[in-house]
This record gives C-alpha cells, sequence and structure tokens, in this order.
C-alpha cells in the first residue's frame, strides 16, 4: 500500500513538474517580445514554457493569471495601480507587491524601462500648427483623434485626459494599435495614444507631445505572476530586473517589426549570454501551421459536434410549435444576434470559464446552434401531411415513425444545417486566439499587430481553404447520408 502511494505521488509530482508554464502578453509588439525573451530565459533554466501570444488587453491578461488559466506576463505598474487596483493614487513597488500578494499574485523588480503613455503627432504637422505640448491641442479642436480601444475605456485613458486638459476634440475614434500608426502616417487621423518605447515613433518621424501637466504616471515594466509557480520559474524571471533600458526595449521593438519576428528580436536580448538550447528563430513555419491548424480543427471540430448532439434534439422539440418551439427558436436567434466577439467577452468572466479553450469552444458552440435548430424544425415541419397519416395508418410507434421516416425525409435539410454551422464555426473561431485559445487566428492578430499582410495571410489563407474543405467533405456526407430520392 505505501508503495503504491510513493509511486502515485511521485507520477503525480513528475506530471506537475512537466507541465509547461504559460506565459501570456498583449496584443502589441513589446508585450510579444517580452513575452518572448520571458519563454527564452525560463526555457535556459530548464523550465517547461509556453508562450500564448497577443491574448489582448489588461482585463483578459488579469483574469487569466488571477484565474490560474496563465502563469505569468509583462505589465506595467501605472497599468496594475489605475486598472487592476482601481486607485489614482502613486503607489510605490512596494505597496502595489502588498496589494497583488492578496490575490495570491507577485511581481518582480522593474525590468529597467519606464513604458508610458504619450500622445504622438506627425512632425510636419507640429510644426506647422505650432503644437508642442498637449496643452496645446486646446487650440485646434479641428484635429481628428484615433486612440486605441483599451485607452478609451481606461482609467489612465483618454476621458480623465480630456477632462484634465479641457480637450475640445470631438472627433474621435477607436483603432488597433498598430493600424493607428498607418492611419497616422496617411493622414486619416491626426493625434494617437502611442508607447514611449515604440519603434514606429522614430520610423514615421512622428512628435510625442510634452505632458506639460504630468497627467500619466509611470509605466515601470514588470513581470506579474502567480506566488505558486515553481521556485526555479520565479528566480529566472527575476534575473531580468534592471536589464533592459529604454534604448535597448526600442531597438528590440524595431527589430520585431522589421522581421516581423517577435522570437528573433528576443534573442538579440540575449547576445553575449548562454546558447539557448532552442533555436533562435522559434518554429519553422511549416510547424507553427501544423499547431495552428489542428487547434483550430479541435475548437471546431469539438463545438459542432455539442451543437450537433444538443442541436438535432432541440430543433425536433422546436418543430412541434407551441410556446415550447417558440422559445427554442427565438433563444438560437437571439444568441445568433450577439456579436461573436461579445459573446467570449460575456462568456470570459463566467465561472468555469475564464480565459481557456472551453470559453471559445462554448462561443463557437452557441454560434452554431442556429442553423442546425432550425433547419432541423424546417425540415421536419415540411414533412407532407399525407405521409404523417400514412405512417399512423402502419402502427408504427412515435419513436420509430421518427428515426424510420421523419428524421430521413428531413436528412437534407438537417445536414444543410449542420454544414451551415460547420463553416460558421471554421470563419469565427479564428477570434478565439483572442483569449489564448490559440488556432488560425494567432497570425491573423500577429499580422494585424506588425501592420503585415503576409502573416495576416498565414492565417486568413488556410482558414478560408479549411472552410471550403468542410464544405466539399459535407458535400459527399450527403451522398452517403441522404436517401437517394431525396438528393438534389
Amino acid at each position: 500500500m505505501k508503495l503504491a502511494f510513493v509511486i502515485s505521488f511521485a507520477a503525480a509530482f513528475s506530471n506537475l513538474a512537466a507541465s509547461p508554464v504559460v506565459i501570456g502578453s498583449k496584443k502589441f509588439t513589446e508585450s510579444y517580445v517580452l513575452g518572448e525573451i520571458a519563454k527564452r530565459a525560463l526555457n535556459d533554466a530548464g523550465v517547461p514554457t509556453e508562450h500564448r501570444q497577443g491574448m489582448g488587453g489588461t482585463i483578459i491578461l488579469w483574469q487569466a493569471l488571477y484565474g490560474e488559466q496563465i502563469d505569468a506576463y509583462p505589465e506595467y505598474t501605472g497599468t496594475i495601480a489605475q486598472e487592476i487596483l482601481k486607485t489614482d493614487r502613486a503607489l510605490s513597488l512596494n505597496e502595489i507587491r502588498d496589494a497583488l500578494a492578496k490575490f495570491g499574485v507577485g511581481i518582480t523588480e522593474s525590468l529597467g524601462f519606464n513604458n508610458t503613455y504619450a500622445l504622438v503627432i506627425r512632425r510636419t504637422e507640429a510644426q506647422r500648427l505650432g503644437v508642442r505640448t498637449i496643452s496645446d491641442l486646446r487650440n485646434h479642436p479641428e484635429l481628428k483623434i484615433g486612440l486605441t480601444h483599451e485607452f478609451l475605456a481606461r482609467h489612465d485613458g483618454w476621458q480623465p485626459l480630456r477632462d484634465r486638459y479641457g480637450l475640445p476634440q470631438q472627433n474621435v475614434i477607436g483603432i488597433d494599435h498598430a493600424l493607428g500608426y498607418a492611419a497616422l502616417a496617411n493622414g486619416s487621423i491626426d493625434v494617437k495614444d502611442a508607447y514611449s518605447t515604440d519603434a514606429k515613433i522614430a520610423e514615421y518621424d512622428l512628435i510625442v507631445l510634452e505632458d506639460d501637466l504630468k497627467f500619466f504616471p509611470n509605466y515601470d515594466a514588470v513581470f506579474l505572476f502567480r506566488l505558486s509557480l515553481r521556485p526555479d520559474a520565479i528566480a529566472a524571471l527575476r534575473r531580468l530586473e534592471g536589464t533592459l533600458d529604454e534604448k535597448r526595449m526600442t531597438t528590440l521593438n524595431a527589430e520585431a517589426e522589421r522581421t516581423k519576428n517577435y522570437t528573433r528580436a528576443a534573442s538579440l536580448y540575449f547576445e553575449g549570454g548562454a546558447r539557448s538550447t532552442t533555436s533562435a528563430f522559434g518554429e519553422s513555419f511549416p510547424h507553427k501551421l501544423s499547431r495552428w491548424t489542428l487547434r483550430h480543427l479541435q475548437l471546431a471540430g469539438v463545438s459542432l459536434a455539442l451543437a450537433v448532439l444538443i442541436g438535432i434534439p432541440l430543433g425536433i422539440f422546436a418543430s412541434r410549435g407551441g410556446p415550447v418551439g417558440h422559445t427554442i427558436l427565438g433563444f438560437a436567434g437571439m444568441v445568433q444576434t450577439i456579436p461573436s466577439l461579445a459573446l467570449l467577452a460575456l462568456l470570459v468572466p463566467l465561472p468555469f470559464f475564464g480565459i481557456s479553450v472551453r470559453t471559445a469552444i462554448a462561443a463557437l458552440f452557441l454560434y452554431g446552434l442556429l442553423p442546425i435548430v432550425r433547419n432541423t424544425a424546417s425540415g421536419l415541419q415540411d414533412i407532407p401531411r399525407s405521409l404523417r397519416e400514412s405512417a399512423v395508418a402502419l402502427g408504427l410507434s412515435p419513436a420509430a415513425r421518427l428515426w424510420q421516416i421523419y428524421l430521413p425525409m428531413a436528412s437534407r435539410s438537417i445536414l444543410s444545417g449542420i454544414k451551415t454551422s460547420a463553416v460558421i464555426n471554421v470563419g469565427t473561431a479564428t477570434l478565439a486566439a483572442l483569449i489564448g485559445a490559440g488556432g488560425l487566428g494567432e497570425p491573423i492578430l500577429s499580422g494585424l499587430n506588425l501592420n503585415d499582410h503576409v502573416t495576416i495571410l498565414e492565417g486568413a489563407i488556410p482558414a478560408a481553404l479549411l472552410a471550403l474543405i468542410v464544405q466539399w467533405l459535407f458535400d459527399l456526407l450527403d451522398r452517403v447520408l441522404i436517401p437517394k430520392g431525396l438528393r438534389l
């Protein structure tokens, strides 16, 4: 008995030790690069590590950390105080550390640089208008401002900034961080929010407007981690403390955007250090493509299987009409009207879900219900009354009538609904990457961040081909499952 217990304990400990540490990152270049640096540092320390890139904004990453779906991620002290601890007071690092400990979360010392928020404008435009500080914007209400969606909603973002400076601009739009730089360069907007270490500030010859009223706090870069994280992983993260200044971080960001490769940029940090046991340039494209595609198929396949298992019975009940039928069709239709991104966001805070693959599968399942429920109900309702009466006259039981006559008669309509649901799921599954669930949305999000069409197409083309293959396979399935007399 004792020997069995020891073996079981050893096996459990071995599995725990083998589980990779999961590093998360936000959806902008610097966070990707810092995530890759952490991954390399932990791998070099003998700690197996996985990096979930571009998981979204602050709240999503914090919920994932607090909910134990990730183990660590790069963050900034000003953001921690304002967005996580919800205070306008300037907090010392020790105060932040004590407050986070109540959530079971630890924090490293500063990595060595302050990446503060800033407003930027084209140099030529600044010189033409005589704009040097944020206060100077008061004199130019006609300027068009494009801001990231997170900055628009932050406690240290646009609305408090506008109130502090008394800014009159009304033409304000939300735009992705990387796409905002392109919009600024082509004149679609005049001012945008930026991070002080963004490489594109120099690349596009932009001016950082002076924060003359000292609105923005310090945003010292740190790593947040779960206090229950294995000690050697925490030690590896702590070895990154004080090793990056603003100039070096800007250089790494510029390298990532020049090469479109976050892993290669992160490798520059380690130049002169011990040689990594992994490739300096990360996975090969075929390996990444297979990983993205397999996860995409898992998301779409599991969600579709659930939608079929639950949707067909619901469609059978809905076909009978009455309050129950109307309620089922009404619920499925209501879910379909919710934007897919909003549906993901609504599921994340709920117990059991959080930032995980099961959240993405649940959202895809709900999104795929309507075509299956509606087509099942319609197919059964369209069966002629004479055929129903004949089935009753034959003396068949209700179950036999359903399985031997009604469902085969409705099979063309049912399979059409399943096919529609499958194609919807394959396309919508790209959004799963927003919560770190992977799939072919990963390169699409990365390409949007880098404003790199090639990287976007690395995910978009396989996703489109996958949808076409799925449709073709269902066309073949029609020949097998639909009775010959009912085929088109």
